[in-house]
């Protein structure tokens, strides 16, 4: 479920970059390089700070108890 949530949060924030570079103003790509460097770092280190803000918020590690997740 973590991974789900993951993946979708991050992938809304790279497109949301995306679009505030296109039509607000350029620097906005640098939150998408932070993004970047954000996973590339947590690759390595195996800690990422998105993981620790959703666990704290009730977010489980797991699929729990469903067989077809």
């Amino acid at each position: 479920m973590l991974n789900t949530y993951f993946r979708v949060i991050v992938g809304f924030m790279v497109l949301l970059s995306v679009v505030l570079t296109v039509y607000v103003n350029p620097n906005w790509m640098w939150f998408t390089v932070f993004i970047g460097v954000n996973l590339i770092q947590s690759a390595f280190t195996k800690w990422c700070l998105l993981e620790t803000i959703l666990v704290k918020l009730g977010v489980k590690k797991d699929g729990g108890n469903c067989k077809t997740c």
